[in-house]
């Protein structure tokens, strides 16, 4: 091939494979960190257009950490792709709304009882690092990890609570994915006589219908909350010396999203759009900082933490975190664990059916039963066709008027009529599909 024709040919390749502006060093650097979390794209235009975004990111991340006197350095956590308008409408969520204010008054320590510094992670009061996601839920983590802390340090027992029950059925003053706030989920907790673990309602990162049975499980649970007082920094580290607390903060700054490591200082503004937990203080080369915990995955910050400034000079605080920090408050041990859930019904020793649902035979030869169904009521009555079943407190099938009747004292019927087909096969008509045959 003529060298000539050859060095054109790679040339337009170079350019239909990289954006216009990304170098080949930038697209490498873009390609492993796609790899490293796990990043894919559904177009090769999408991704041209994130590396475009990679790239201008890369050129703050590269401004800022070439200042020398900045406290903290950036870099390309798990945001890097995002735009900073795409970022701050997808992990904020702290409502602009007014709290409830506590009844109760802070509590005070002798100044000689405050500790130089403490950290909660290591007294096992934090459990992991978690992730909102792209749901403005960041009011429930910060509500939980505060009422973790507290129960850990009463019962002595670490439990991972829901923050999914919170964004599905705190609904009187929250609003889901849509932001909240750490008081009315305190509020909520209370009324609801105690809250479940992650474990039994696990977090999806979406709005779902509330599950009242997993709502009834009160396994952790609170007496009430309280304020700390509003740009009062010496209270705040009162609070912080006995428990997490709960703090709102200022996180949509572009140094915010891409920040990395060292002692935060901004420069970020006081409007508060985000929520957070601080789990401790410290210091270090003479600066003082607190310990935060975050709700956006162990791929940003230092494994999900960052450090801010403490003593800043500033009556509102670094991002205007002592403007609305709260705590749950414990005194006693929580209520007995709730039984556990029946088991499967045993239909014979090949075929089982869910829990709260009844075997019914839909295959006898010579008394035998081959096949069964399971219908979708407990105790139910199963009817003489082999295709239906009725609840119990029903228990007449009438298959002829899709039908299930019960006598009254007169010796009339009283009929409750189905509405719809079933379409699952593996399920006879129940009250699960809304009283089927």
């Amino acid at each position: 091939m003529n060298p000539l024709c050859f060095f054109f040919l790679a040339l337009l390749f170079s350019q239909t494979s990289l954006s216009s502006s990304a170098s080949p060093s930038t697209s490498e650097l873009f390609e492993t960190w796609c790899e490293q979390y796990g990043k894919s794209y559904f177009s090769e235009k999408e991704k041209l257009y994130r590396l475009s975004v990679f790239e201008d990111n890369l050129a703050y991340i590269s401004q800022h950490n070439n200042l020398g006197n900045s406290s903290y350095t950036l870099s390309l956590n798990a945001f890097a792709d995002l735009t900073h308008h795409e970022f701050k409408t997808s992990r904020l969520g702290l409502s602009s709304a007014s709290p409830f204010k506590s009844k109760m008054g802070p509590k005070f320590l002798h100044n000689l009882e405050i500790p130089i510094s403490i950290d909660w992670r290591k007294q096992g009061a934090v459990t992991r690092v978690k992730d909102q996601g792209s749901c403005g839920a960041c009011w429930s983590f910060s509500a939980t990890g505060a009422i973790e802390g507290i129960n850990k340090i009463v019962t002595g027992s670490l439990i991972s609570l829901s923050e999914q029950e919170l964004v599905d059925c705190d609904r009187s003053y929250n609003s889901g994915c849509d932001g909240g706030l750490m008081d009315y989920a305190f509020q909520f907790v209370i009324d609801n006589h105690g809250i479940d673990t992650e474990e039994d309602y696990p977090y999806s990162g979406r709005e779902k219908s509330c599950n009242r049975a997993k709502l009834k499980r009160h396994v952790v649970t609170i007496d009430g909350y309280t304020d700390v007082p509003e740009n009062n920094e010496k209270q705040l580290l009162q609070a912080v010396a006995t428990q997490p607390v709960s703090v709102g903060i200022s996180g949509g700054e572009r140094a915010f999203q891409l920040y990395s490591k060292g002692i935060f200082s901004g420069p970020c503004s006081t409007n508060l759009d985000h929520a957070v937990l601080i789990v401790g203080y410290g210091s270090e080369n003479g600066k003082d900082y607190w310990i935060v915990k975050n709700s956006w995955g162990r791929g940003w910050g230092m494994d999900g933490y960052m450090h801010i400034l403490r003593n800043s000079g500033s009556a509102q605080g670094v991002c205007g975190m002592y403007m609305l920090p709260s705590y749950p408050t414990k005194t006693g041990q929580n209520p007995p664990p709730p039984p556990p859930p029946p088991g499967p019904t045993k239909c014979n020793l090949f075929t089982h059916c869910g829990e709260g649902e009844t075997c019914c035979c839909a295959r006898r030869i010579l008394g035998i039963c081959f096949s069964w169904k399971c219908c979708g009521f407990s105790s139910a009555v199963c009817c003489k066709d082999k295709r239906h079943c009725c609840p119990h407190d029903y228990p007449i099938c009438d298959t002829e008027r899709n039908q299930c009747l019960k006598p009254t004292r007169n010796t009339t019927m009283t009929a409750l009529e189905n509405r719809v087909s079933s379409s699952k096969s593996a399920y006879w008509g129940s009250i699960l599909e809304g009283w089927v045959f």
